[in-house]
């Protein structure tokens, strides 16, 4: 008897209102604006920006001023010292250290139990519903999910307070009946020492029943590389048979599906996007054959956006859902649960469909290399190095790349710092076709690349084994969610990659 096929019948409810998506967009996220607006007009917050006399989104566009992490790091600083009622009614205990970047300076995100549970809980459980239309046929429930998580510390000296990984706040207060379906215990999920961490995961699940993965694909790679290590197999399956499901989300998955088709080789395998990040949880990939995510419009997460053309302008255009225009990058505003208002998190989107509304992240605000004109974003890039990785026999771990402004010939172009799996026949080669690419899904790239004349054919420096991991390391950021920077406008990340990578 398949007890998971009985468990799917509970989540059939929940289906019904996803498909609304589909016909009531515009009526579902009125409704969350709403109720958002409503809950906040008596904070601080609200009562300085007059929520009690919003009546529209037109009003509200014109009242609150759009938000970076500085502007509201002052509120933040106050709630991590105590106070109450600021941004947000609910008491709020949690703060999410965002490892959007990778420099000194950390990002503290509010978490309310309201966004505990109608953004990033309810996101997990959609999940699993959408998975189940996607495979009816899932086991899921005849064995254990293995998250791959964060850490969290005391925040400051505040009582019953925390600050850490989203990931770690969600394993701290998850419902206690959840870890009866969930590995490792808790108490290793939490360590905060990276490769201790892998040890102990490793030893405690290999004797587990595994049937699904949650995590960050870059990181799994290195739990699954020590999992074969320690049992001698040679592929994933033969650890746990029953695997078939790896919910990834935090970096893009094009670098590593190759890896993850060498290392887990059954015909079962299912790899299903999401985009939970520590603002919010904004998407789930619902379709198989269709790598865009659905966004999840029935959240605690109001949505804007801002046309990417008009993100440096002093007043630039902002629209709502309903008014986004299909294949066009947007930088993505949300106002949440947890007292974000207007808050632009530095992804950027763009939708492939409205009906429902379906999006592929195409890259981040402050990731990219826009040196001398060209506007690469990490999309350009994925899909550059995906078709040269095609035709040259090739697997990237990680990459980095960065502008050239001048050499000593004053010739300037981006230089490439890419650690290979396997490597390419042909460097040369691999680099002709990373070119050649970008200039065929960029224009602007096309254009300063014409005749050499602006910028020099673009440069791969091969990295050695582990040097992103040893780059993350030293900067204390290993594990988790953590990322390495894909695409940089200035020097500053890849001048401490190349120093590292003589060592």
């Amino acid at each position: 008897m398949n007890s998971t096929k009985l468990i799917s019948k509970l989540f059939f409810p929940r289906l019904k209102e996803i498909a609304l998506y589909d016909t009531a967009a515009e009526g579902i996220q009125e409704q969350v604006f709403k109720k958002l607006i409503h809950q906040a007009a008596h904070t601080e917050w609200g009562k300085k920006y007059d929520y009690n006399n919003i009546n529209s989104y037109e009003n509200f566009k014109k009242r609150v001023p759009i938000q970076t992490y500085d502007d509201l790091k002052p509120y933040v600083e106050r709630l991590r010292a105590g106070e109450q009622n600021l941004i947000w009614p609910s008491e709020i205990r949690w703060f999410a250290k965002s490892s959007g970047t990778t420099n000194d300076k950390s990002k503290f995100l509010p978490v309310s139990k309201e966004s505990l549970q109608d953004i990033h809980y309810r996101g997990g459980q959609d999940c699993v519903a959408l998975y189940f239309k996607i495979n009816p046929e899932s086991r899921l429930f005849s064995g254990k999910g293995l998250i791959l998580g964060g850490s969290h510390t005391p925040n400051l000296n505040s009582k019953h307070s925390l600050v850490g990984d989203l990931s770690a706040i969600l394993i701290q207060n998850v419902n206690p009946l959840v870890n009866l379906i969930r590995v490792p215990s808790k108490k290793i999920a939490l360590m905060s020492e990276w490769e201790s961490k892998i040890e102990e995961i490793a030893k405690s699940t290999i004797n587990v029943n595994v049937t699904n993965l949650s995590g960050v694909p870059s990181w799994f790679l290195v739990l699954i590389k020590r999992i074969l290590d320690m049992t001698g197999k040679q592929t994933l399956e033969e650890v746990w048979p029953n695997l078939e499901v790896f919910f990834h989300g935090g970096v893009s998955f094009a670098p590593y599906r190759e890896q993850y088709k060498q290392l887990i080789k059954t015909d079962n395998m299912h790899y299903v996007e999401t985009y939970n990040a520590s603002e919010g949880f904004f998407g789930v990939q619902n379709d198989l054959s269709d790598s865009a995510m659905l966004l999840m419009i029935d959240y605690g997460i109001f949505y804007e956006f801002v046309s990417l053309d008009e993100l440096h302008k002093e007043n630039p255009h902002v629209c709502c859902l309903v008014d986004v225009i299909l294949d066009k990058n947007y930088a993505m505003v949300i106002s949440t649960s947890c007292g974000l208002w207007r808050y632009m998190i530095g992804d950027t989107v763009k939708f492939t469909s409205k009906n429902p509304y379906k999006f592929v992240i195409t890259g981040r605000t402050k990731h990219f290399i826009n040196a001398f004109g060209e506007e690469l974003i990490i999309d350009n890039a994925e899909k550059g190095l995906a078709k040269a990785c095609i035709a040259t026999g090739a697997q990237i771990s990680e990459y980095s790349a960065a502008p050239v402004f001048m050499d000593e010939n004053a010739k300037c172009r981006h230089q490439w710092l890419i650690e290979f799996a396997k490597s390419p026949d042909s460097i040369e080669h691999f680099a002709t076709i990373l070119d050649t690419t970008l200039k065929e899904v960029n224009s602007d790239y096309e254009a300063k690349r014409y005749k050499d004349i602006a910028l020099q054919p673009l440069e791969v420096i091969v990295a050695r084994k582990d040097l992103f991991h040893d780059w993350l390391k030293e900067k204390g950021k290993l594990g988790g969610q953590h990322k390495v920077p894909r695409l940089s406008n200035t020097r500053e990340y890849i001048e401490e990659m190349l120093l590292l990578n003589q060592q």
